[in-house]
């Protein structure tokens, strides 16, 4: 087992490297040709950074460390940066926005969905055309109109694919070692596994449809039901959705929230003789379920930040935003030769174009072929 999941790790750092967000306001990259570490442009360089938490929320601290990374690699000081924590999701935002762009900065970074609606409101307002607002992991930036305002997020569905296929596997293990119980079966005979999302919005809803299909490709009779906490974090309430979904006889518990609840009662329903595993987002769980966790899906943020130069007013890249986000997923097992490393990456390599096709062909603000609380197979 251990040498397939090593195996699962090459392939899963083959199409990790290739892996991009999605697409930036209106489409366009501008480039000045400058050098990207040196010029005097980087003294007129000031970045305001907008973030739903801070270091002690996983998410938010993978952010915090990309930018730091993209500050050392572009010679970036931090007497050039403004950061802003825990901002939420209202008014306090556009305040937020408006303060930064009037203290100076050139481009302004924010980091939860709802952050956009007031990142666009900035963006339009007359005085801050020449600031470039980006939102990630929004969607509205395509159709706002304007040429400064941006989304960017990663293509962490693929890695989520993947998770699903951990996930499958150790399923697989489990049915073979006779320790599914009926209690963790439906009326139908089907293996219930259960996924803790924040809300219904599309990456949410496609990330737990790859983790679902991954599961899939490896062990077919499966079910999941989703159950959402309103919250992008919020500990007590991860921690009771996943307990209500093990007491509905879920066996393994995904995540699309960003605390470490739900691992963390996973761990403790481990502890306590029932059969449950976790598969986390963000930061690598095992210090917090180290017997149940079995992997994460993670955005290493500073492969993104790093690739963006500020020039004067502008940001710039030579590649669309967010072009080189890098799903990557701790695995248990250590990395270690296996003969059908091959065949594997062909195979998954195949497998993701496929489900790039088929999410690209759905609309992914409902779910997919399933419905939101239960998902089966048509």
């Amino acid at each position: 087992m251990k040498k397939i999941l090593a195996a699962l790790l090459c392939a899963a750092l083959l199409f990790a490297l290739a892996a991009c967000s999605g697409g930036s306001g209106n489409g366009d990259t501008t480039d000045t040709g400058s050098d990207t570490k040196g010029g005097d442009n980087k003294k007129n360089i000031k970045i305001g950074v907008i973030l739903i938490g801070d270091e002690n929320e996983g998410y938010t601290y993978a952010h915090i460390e990309g930018i730091k990374e993209a500050m050392k690699e572009n010679n970036i000081s931090e007497d050039q940066v403004v950061w802003k924590y825990n901002i939420p999701e209202n008014e306090q935002c556009k305040e937020t926005a408006e303060d930064l762009a009037e203290q100076g900065c050139t481009a302004i970074f924010s980091n939860s969905y709802n952050h956009q609606t007031y990142m666009q409101q900035v963006a339009g307002e007359p005085g801050y055309e020449d600031i470039t607002f980006v939102s990630a992991t929004g969607d509205t930036a395509a159709n706002s109109g304007l040429k400064n305002f941006k989304n960017c997020f990663t293509k962490v569905y693929e890695s989520r694919y993947v998770s699903g296929i951990v996930a499958g596997m150790k399923l697989a293990e489990l049915v073979k070692d006779g320790k599914i119980a009926d209690s963790n079966k439906d009326a139908d005979g089907n293996i219930k596994i259960g996924y803790v999302g924040a809300y219904p919005y599309a990456e949410v809803v496609s990330g737990y449809t790859a983790f679902y299909l991954g599961i899939k490709s490896v062990i077919e009779n499966v079910v999941m039901e989703v159950q959402y906490t309103q919250s992008w974090f919020d500990i007590a309430a991860e921690g009771q959705a996943a307990k209500a979904l093990m007491a509905d006889g879920c066996i393994i518990i995904g995540q699309h929230a960003d605390s470490t609840g739900a691992p963390a009662e996973v761990q403790a329903a481990y502890d306590a003789g029932t059969v449950a595993y976790s598969i986390g987002y963000n930061v690598d769980m095992l210090s917090v379920a180290p017997k149940a966790a079995l992997t994460s899906a993670t955005n290493i943020w500073a492969a993104y930040y790093t690739t963006l130069s500020v020039s004067f007013s502008r940001v710039r890249t030579s590649t669309p935003i967010g072009q080189r986000v890098t799903p990557t997923m701790p695995l248990r097992s250590p990395l270690s030769a296996s003969p059908a490393l091959k065949e594997l990456r062909r195979r998954l390599t195949r497998q993701l174009l496929l489900l790039r096709r088929e999410l690209s062909m759905c609309s992914i603000s409902t779910p997919l072929p399933w419905t939101a609380r239960r998902l089966r197979a048509v």
